[in-house]
C-alpha cells in the first residue's frame, strides 16, 4: 500500500491527507536522441487529485516526459505506468483507450481555426458514438461554462485572445471528463493579468472535478498558484521534490534559480 500523502497546498489552503491511488509512475525513465540525453534515471509518482508542477530548463526534457507518458514518444530505458497500464506493452487499441482517459492542454491550445468553437468541443466527443445531440450539446454549454465562455459559441476561433484560446482549449480537454490533465506551459504567451485567470482556473477545475494533472510551466506565478508539489527537473532526473514554500528557501544554486 503507498503511504499517505499530507501535503499542504497553499493555493487552496488544504491539505491532499488521503491513501491516494497511484495515477502515473515513472521508473528509471531514459530517453536520448541521438547523443544528446533528454532524461536519465526519472522517477516519479503521481497520486489522485494532485496538481505536480515540473520545472526545468527549456530543453531539459519536460516536454518530451509528458509525450513519454502516452507514448507519443518511445522510452528508451525504465517503465511508464498511467493509471496502472504499462505503456510499452499496451496494443494500439488499448493505447487509444488510455488516451481517452488523459487530456492534454498544448501550448497552443491547438484548436482548428476551420471551425467554430462548438465544432471544437464537439469533435473529441466522435468518440462517444451513442450520444444523442441534445446530450452532446449539454457537454458543450457545461464545458463553456466552466470556462466562462458561454457566448463564443459560435465564435471561430482567429476571433478569440489568446486568453480565451486557452481557456476553450481547456474546455475541450475537459468535456470527455479525463482522469489526467497534462499541460503543457499553458500560460505561455499570455501577459500577466491573463496568465493569472488561467492559472486560478486550472485550480477551480482541480476543485470541481478533482482532476489529477501534470503542468509543465516556466512561470512561478502559475506553478505557486496550482501546485500541490514542485519537481524540478536536473540534467534528465529530478534535481529536488518539495512544495512551492519549501523549494523557495532551497539554498541549491540550480533550484534556487527558477524563484529568483
Amino acid at each position: 500500500m503507498e503511504p499517505i500523502i499530507e501535503k499542504y497546498n497553499e493555493s487552496t489552503k488544504g491539505a491532499i491527507n488521503q491513501e491516494q491511488s497511484l495515477m502515473v509512475e515513472t521508473n528509471h525513465l531514459a530517453k536520448s536522441f541521438g547523443s544528446k540525453v533528454v532524461l536519465k534515471d526519472f522517477t516519479m509518482k503521481l497520486y489522485k487529485g494532485e496538481n505536480l508542477v515540473i520545472l526545468g530548463k527549456s530543453g531539459g526534457g519536460k516536454s518530451v516526459f509528458i509525450k513519454l507518458l502516452v507514448r507519443l514518444l518511445d522510452i528508451d530505458e525504465g517503465t511508464v505506468k498511467v493509471l496502472g497500464k504499462d505503456v510499452s506493452t499496451l496494443s494500439d487499441d488499448e493505447l487509444n483507450e488510455l488516451r481517452q482517459k488523459v487530456g492534454f492542454l498544448f501550448q497552443s491550445a491547438a484548436l482548428y481555426d476551420s471551425m467554430s468553437v462548438r465544432e471544437n468541443l464537439e469533435f473529441p466527443l466522435r468518440v462517444m458514438k451513442d450520444l444523442k445531440n441534445e446530450e452532446k450539446d449539454q457537454l458543450v454549454k457545461e464545458a463553456l461554462d466552466n470556462v466562462g465562455l458561454a457566448d463564443a459559441i459560435d465564435k471561430k476561433p482567429s476571433e478569440l485572445s489568446g486568453g480565451m484560446r486557452k481557456r476553450i482549449g481547456l474546455a475541450r480537454t475537459l468535456i470527455l471528463k479525463p482522469e489526467i490533465i497534462l499541460y503543457d506551459e499553458p500560460t505561455t504567451g499570455l501577459d500577466p493579468i491573463t496568465s493569472k485567470e488561467i492559472s486560478k482556473l486550472i485550480l477551480e477545475m482541480q476543485k470541481k472535478y478533482n482532476t489529477t494533472s501534470i503542468i509543465i510551466t516556466h512561470d512561478m506565478e502559475c506553478a505557486k498558484i496550482t501546485s500541490n508539489r514542485i519537481i524540478v527537473l536536473k540534467e534528465g532526473a529530478v534535481g529536488a521534490e518539495g512544495n512551492y514554500t519549501e523549494l523557495a528557501k532551497s539554498e541549491d544554486a540550480f533550484v534556487h534559480s527558477f524563484f529568483e
